[in-house]
């Protein structure tokens, strides 16, 4: 491995790959974007050729036999997150897998013994963590300015339009709070720097079988409790809140801020609100240039899959909760 540049390959052409992550790798200053793969050789080629990657394939497997790819970033339904990072890690590739990780916590697991097993690394790809903004939002959370922390509200919704979209598979993986709720459950739990120990839910649910709106609680051992709402079905909203006994701070676009400058605003009291300035960065590349850092030298992750599995769990209580009409429902520790 040239530990100067990590050699990366995608698995499928998806857009979140197309729009976001190769790009970012592209751009990175220890990655390259050496090949990608489709079920469809044709297409592969296709989006090789209009992206400039120099390789393609026409299996996923054929990409993990190439002894060139030194890691895999795994943009495929969540049903499909497990099995294809377990095959890669075994190919002794590293793994970047979108979020969610897995379908359960006990998946996150065996997929992380794999990585083990094999000398290589694995996370999960939480983008908006790596921005400098959500770090001043926990950093402020966390220090006592707010006073004690009581509430968290969050929200990611939108309106999904066509009707053979995966999100709405449910042997995909499909649902609102496998998309875009695992922020907020993820958002939450990083802001309060602990773990629920029990939750309700309520859901709308498709024809399909998949959450298309739910909303959900979360409470905390010291009382802090997070509210949040998610949907495919509403009006694009993608905000977090955290409010204190002095001060509360609201963050807008929380998790797709964009490219430019973005403000944290700060509200105490009757005082004019205090806007926190964070200078627009990609947080794509912020994190692929991480994880790069991580495989080549070895730096520690940021976070672990031990995370994933906890964010997991707490997900695996809210569906349990939605199918049983908002019952409490204790959120079990991973193993």
């Amino acid at each position: 491995m040239d530990k100067r540049r990590l050699r990366w390959g995608v698995l499928s052409t998806a857009n979140i790959g197309r729009v976001a992550v190769n790009p970012a790798i592209q751009a990175s200053g220890n990655g390259a974007l050496v090949a990608v793969a489709s079920r469809d050789e044709g297409r592969a080629l296709g989006f090789a050729t209009a992206h400039g990657i120099p390789r393609h394939y026409g299996s996923y497997d054929a990409l993990l036999a190439d002894p060139d790819v030194d890691a895999v970033y795994v943009p495929l339904p969540n049903s499909l997150h497990a099995p294809w990072t377990i095959r890669a890690a075994e190919r002794g590739k590293h793994v970047l897998c979108e979020k969610p990780l897995a379908l359960t916590a006990a998946e996150c697991r065996e997929m992380q013994r794999a990585a083990d097993a094999n000398g290589v690394i694995l996370m999960e790809a939480f983008m908006y963590r790596f921005h400098p903004r959500t770090a001043l939002a926990v950093s402020l959370a966390r220090s006592g300015t707010l006073g004690a922390v009581r509430a968290i509200r969050s929200a990611f919704t939108f309106r999904l339009t066509k009707p053979d979209n995966i999100r709405l598979d449910a042997a995909l993986g499909g649902g609102a709070l496998m998309d875009v709720g695992c922020y907020c459950v993820n958002v939450s739990r990083t802001v309060a720097g602990a773990e629920p120990v029990e939750v309700q839910a309520w859901a709308t649910w498709h024809a399909s079988g998949v959450d298309t709106e739910l909303s959900g609680a979360l409470r905390f051992a010291s009382g802090l409790v997070a509210h949040f709402d998610c949907a495919l079905t509403l009006e694009r909203r993608e905000v977090y809140e955290v409010a204190g006994t002095d001060a509360s701070l609201t963050v807008d676009s929380g998790f797709l801020p964009g490219l430019g400058d973005v403000a944290i605003v700060e509200r105490r009291g009757r005082a004019e609100p205090i806007e926190h300035m964070s200078a627009g960065v990609d947080q794509y590349r912020l994190m692929i240039e991480h994880f790069a850092d991580c495989a080549l030298h070895g730096a520690a992750l940021r976070y672990t899959t031990t995370d994933a599995a906890q964010n997991m769990a707490v997900i695996e209580a809210l569906y349990r909760s939605a199918r049983s009409d908002g019952q409490t429902v204790r959120v079990s520790a991973p193993d």
